[in-house]
């Protein structure tokens, strides 16, 4: 009977639509909730990418980030990686952090981290009078035709004759 053969087919379509249709209403609610928590195998901390995602492990040991860098000027503050490490002397939280020890930000103190050491550093530059309006440690000697040299290269090119 081919009509009957038909007509079992349709309800089975039927049914098989009607169990996809409530199947596709549960799957939505449970990908909403993977949305929302959606927890990434990271055994390793790796750091979070743009996406969310940990970003590559070989990424992570090729930028360092699996070094931390202390610093005890800035409250204990630990930067991961060598280049947040170097770009936070130039930030305002170890600017605050020398202000507060008395000791101006220069370049002097660059890669200074302990609060001992900084205070050290700041009265040995005090003391040999370093740090002036400038904070240059060297003279500075301008030639005839206008260029600026340092002592020592000034005094060579004077004893060679070439100035």
């Amino acid at each position: 009977n081919p009509a009957s053969s038909k007509n079992n087919a349709r309800s089975a379509d039927a049914r098989n639509n009607d169990d996809s249709d409530a199947a596709s209403s549960e799957d939505d609610s449970d990908d909403d909730d993977d949305d929302n928590a959606a927890v990434f195998y990271n055994p390793k901390g790796v750091p979070l990418g743009w996406d969310g995602k940990p970003i590559p492990y070989w990424l992570f040991k090729l930028h360092g980030l699996n070094h931390f860098f202390p610093c005890e000027i800035c409250g204990n503050e630990s930067y991961r990686g060598r280049r947040n490490f170097e770009k936070h002397f130039t930030e305002s939280k170890h600017a605050y952090g020398m202000r507060c020890l008395g000791i101006p930000n220069t370049k002097h103190f660059h890669g200074v981290t302990g609060i001992e050491e900084a205070q050290t550093l700041w009265a040995k530059l005090k003391e040999g009078g370093a740090v002036h309006g400038g904070g240059c440690l060297e003279e500075e000697y301008e030639d005839s035709h206008g260029n600026v040299l340092t002592r020592g290269a000034y005094e060579d090119l004077a004893r060679q004759g070439l100035l």
